[in-house]
C-alpha cells in the first residue's frame, strides 16, 4: 500500500448556498454521515492534526459546507451530519435542502463522497437512504465503518459481515478516527484515480 502524505491543509471557507469555490477545477471529496458519527474526527486522523476541523459536543454543529484545501490540489469537504441534530425542524429542513443542492443539484463534479456510518450501529436508514442517492447519482462512494475502537475484538468481524450484508456488500472499510485504523487504506482510495 502506498503512503500517502499530507503536508498541508488550510480551512478555505465555509458555504451555505452558490459561490465560486465552486467553479474551482480542483478535485472535491465529500465527507457525508449522520450527526455525530465523527466525520470532523475522520478528517483531523486524515491530516494528523487533532482540532483543526472543529467537532461539537452536541449533533449538529455544521450547519454549512465547508472547504479545506489538502496538499494545495484537493478540497476536502465537510457536509452537515443527518439524522437526529437536535434543531428544530425548519432549520433541519434547510440543512437537508443544502446537502442536497451541494451532492446532487450544484454544477461541481464530486471525486468521491466517503460515507460515514458508525461500526458499531451499522448502517442506519438515513444512511442507506443517502447511499441509494449517491449510487444513482454515480458518484464513486467509499465507505467507512467508524469508532471500530468502540467494538469487542470478537465481535468486529461479525459486525462487518452484517454491515456488508446490509450495503449488498460494497467494500467498507473498518475505521477509527481515535486509534487511526483504516487511515492509509482510505487515504489510499481517496487519491486513486
Amino acid at each position: 500500500m502506498k503512503k500517502i502524505d499530507i503536508k498541508s491543509a488550510e480551512f478555505i471557507k465555509g458555504i451555505i448556498g452558490t459561490d465560486k469555490i465552486l467553479d474551482d477545477t480542483k478535485a472535491q471529496i465529500a465527507f457525508i454521515g449522520r450527526s455525530n458519527v465523527g466525520k470532523s474526527s475522520v478528517i483531523n486522523s486524515l491530516i494528523n492534526r487533532k482540532n483543526f476541523v472543529k467537532s461539537g459536543s452536541k449533533p449538529g454543529k455544521t450547519r454549512q459546507i465547508n472547504f479545506f484545501l489538502i496538499n494545495r490540489k484537493v478540497y476536502f469537504v465537510d457536509l452537515p451530519g443527518y439524522g437526529f441534530m437536535k434543531i428544530d425542524l425548519k432549520k433541519k429542513e434547510k440543512i437537508r435542502k443544502l446537502m442536497i443542492w451541494y451532492l446532487f443539484r450544484s454544477e461541481i463534479k464530486l471525486k468521491k463522497a466517503v460515507l460515514i456510518i458508525d461500526a458499531k450501529v451499522g448502517p442506519t436508514e438515513f444512511d442507506m437512504e443517502m447511499l441509494d442517492l449517491l449510487k444513482k447519482s454515480q458518484h464513486k462512494v467509499i465507505i467507512i465503518a467508524n469508532k471500530a475502537d468502540k467494538l469487542k475484538k470478537k465481535k468486529i468481524n461479525r459486525q462487518l459481515e452484517i454491515i456488508q450484508e446490509k450495503i449488498n456488500n460494497n467494500d467498507v472499510i473498518l475505521y477509527s478516527a481515535k486509534t487511526k485504523q483504516g487511515r492509509d487504506e482510505l487515504l489510499n482510495k481517496i487519491f486513486e484515480n
